[in-house]
């Protein structure tokens, strides 16, 4: 896979669309097998396609008053995936608060997203990509 500092304009462009609760602008920045696995994806299964992005924009929607990703790094891996490190604030409607780390792993081909898989332990995700703490 081809490494390009295109891949990491992406994903910043995807945050900011999660930010602004765009899912059309997320969804452009998508291929059609897009898969997004969450921490709870074992338990609900990952959001996969389009309908799956919806779902998950519905659901950040319906469950919280604030839902934001802050970028603490990006960095571009040689096989193309970029790794994000992110600090996640969350409100939900009962208006409790939660800022915690995540860290992302964004998969892409041909300049789209095609999968993305959310770490809330960063040694896990620096594991998963072959990287130590």
């Amino acid at each position: 896979m081809q490494m390009t500092a295109d891949n990491v304009e992406i994903v910043s462009q995807a945050i900011a669309a999660i930010n602004d609760r765009d899912v059309e602008r997320y969804l452009a920045l998508c291929a059609a097998d897009i898969e997004l696995v969450s921490p709870t994806a074992a338990i609900e299964g990952a959001s996969a396609g389009e309908s799956g992005i919806r779902e998950f924009f519905a659901g950040v929607e319906e469950t919280t008053d604030e839902f934001r990703l802050e970028v603490e790094a990006l960095r571009e891996l040689s096989d193309g995936r970029v790794l994000a490190f992110l600090r996640v604030t969350t409100r939900s409607k009962r208006g409790v608060s939660l800022a915690q780390p995540a860290t992302n792993v964004y998969a892409l081909s041909d300049g789209k997203l095609r999968r993305v898989t959310v770490y809330r332990d960063r040694d896990e995700a620096l594991a998963a990509v072959g990287l130590t703490a």
